[in-house]
């Protein structure tokens, strides 16, 4: 805790007060521009929400387990971050003091702050018989606080070590192991295909829900620190991954799961179809290049939108086709609606059980045309196109519980565009196709949390291309123990 000689400052604040969320801004306003959908910080709120934290024995929030060997379940936060000791600093007023806290396990909570579903808040002892702990607000609120103050400030290492490292992917593995890497002196280069250094941060989630001047903030910071960046650079394209290796001490592959799951149906091939991130790319690029006077960006405007596949992507799709001025959205989900409360098969302290949530798009949808856009337990079968294949709706069926057919229920449904949101299956491998990186059983790059080591000498792995689709906050993690790795592998190479 902040004071070892004392317990938490409010031992009874869980009793006194009731868990309050800070609100979104009103759907109808956000739904005009495409700023960020946050209010403002209330220091007194946040206060008294982290007087309500427990000081309980053991903080299941900052607990985690391994997503190897467990990957089906999350329960506390993959940071470990120290929860309990910020929250009680925000309570007692110590918010510079909170910081040092945060920052000692997370690299970067401003984006944590804001995207993550926080596995920490199902875990939360307090909830077992009450609301959990806003923790997801107080961390955005610290680090927020840290830039508006200057206490953020860049902290490059006295010593280089003389070793240089190349990393691959600018996405929150790649930045939290660049950063970890800098500070133990080696020498860092980030390489980014795009044209902004971010990764996900930048390009795969819009603007509404992590504002670009927030990517860019910390990418600075990280540049002061000493950090070089690359962008428009394609390693298996533009540069050859054997050149990395051969004039570098290690080389760190962080490229993410970006190959998109497919839907192998009958009027697939054709205009009108895209996978998400076709639509949210080019969508953030044109708005941070031209504010969408570009016009190099699929435009949802006027049109009978349809996303299928659930999840933060698929949300996120809904917000941008509201924003352009879509005509009409649905959202298709193949699993059966979650129930409202936890249900059996994913008991406390398991982190995101799943059940019923309306995020930020669905609340705007039923703002927009009245109803959450979610239609559940429904099966894709077939895209309707006219004789110049020119898209015009999907046909579907409701399945069962088994995802089986259930007869008499085929129905038709108009649709211009067509999104694609049902997750990815693995890393693009073009990269790493001239040193030949063993894959595991779903194609990611084969590499244990041991030592990230590939099969290849000199060769890691970390965050999505090595685990699979997961969560900002895991990719963060896995960077900065992708990091140490590293950093202990070249510190035994001089011994």
């Amino acid at each position: 805790m902040s004071n070892t000689s004392q317990n938490m400052g409010k031992t009874t604040g869980f009793k006194e007060f009731d868990r309050q969320v800070e609100a979104y801004r009103d759907p109808i306003v956000r739904l005009a521009d495409f700023n960020e959908i946050y209010t403002e910080h209330q220091e007194s709120h946040l206060q008294t929400q982290g007087s309500r934290c427990m000081d309980c024995g053991v903080p299941f929030c900052q607990s985690s387990n391994s997503a190897d060997t467990a990957p089906q379940v999350s329960y506390g936060c993959p940071l470990f971050n120290l929860i309990p000791e910020w929250n009680d600093l925000v309570y007692r007023g110590q918010w510079r003091d909170a910081l040092v806290r945060l920052h000692k396990t997370n690299n970067f909570p401003e984006f944590t702050g804001r995207v993550c579903p926080s596995p920490c808040e199902g875990a939360c002892v307090l909830g077992v018989t009450e609301s959990p702990v806003i923790i997801k607000n107080i961390e955005c609120a610290i680090v927020d606080r840290g830039f508006a103050e200057g206490w953020i400030r860049p902290d490059p290492p006295e010593v280089r070590t003389g070793k240089s490292v190349a990393i691959i992917g600018s996405g929150p593995t790649g930045l939290a192991a660049a950063q970890q890497l800098n500070r133990a002196g080696h020498s860092v280069t980030v390489y980014e295909r795009a044209d902004r250094i971010g990764g996900l941060l930048m390009y795969g989630i819009p603007n509404m829900k992590l504002g670009k001047d927030i990517v860019d903030r910390r990418v600075d910071l990280l540049a002061k620190e000493g950090i070089e960046f690359i962008v428009n650079a394609d390693v298996g394209n533009d540069i050859n991954v054997n050149d990395l290796v051969a004039d570098n001490d290690a080389v760190l592959f962080a490229t993410g799961a970006t190959e998109p799951r497919e839907l192998r149906i009958p009027g697939r091939e054709g205009a009108g179809v895209h996978y998400a991130m076709e639509f949210l790319h080019p969508n953030t690029r044109s708005l941070l290049d031209s504010n969408l006077s570009d016009g190099e960006y699929i435009s949802a405007k006027d049109k009978d939108v349809i996303v299928i596949g659930g999840g933060d992507t698929g949300t996120d799709c809904i917000g941008t086709s509201l924003r352009h001025g879509c005509k009409s959205l649905v959202n298709f989900e193949l699993l059966p609606r979650p129930p409202e409360d936890r249900p059996e098969d994913s008991p406390w302290p398991i982190g995101l059980p799943r059940i019923y949530r309306i995020d930020y798009g669905h609340a705007e949808a039923a703002e927009r045309y009245g109803d959450d856009p979610r239609i559940f337990s429904i099966m894709s079968k077939e895209f309707i196109r006219d004789g110049n294949n020119v898209l015009k709706g999907v046909i579907t069926v409701n399945v069962d519980e088994n995802f089986q057919e259930i007869p008499g229920t085929e129905k038709t449904w108009r649709a211009d565009l067509i999104l694609l949101s049902m997750g990815f299956i693995g890393p693009e491998h073009y990269a790493s196709d001239p040193v030949s990186i063993h894959y595991d059983e779903r194609s990611n790059y084969q590499a244990t949390r041991d030592n990230y080591k590939t099969n290849v000498a000199k060769i890691y792995a970390a965050g999505d291309c090595r685990s699979g689709q997961s969560l900002v906050v895991r990719a963060i993690n896995e960077g900065r123990e992708a990091a140490r790795e590293i950093d202990r592998e070249l510190a035994a190479a001089d011994q």
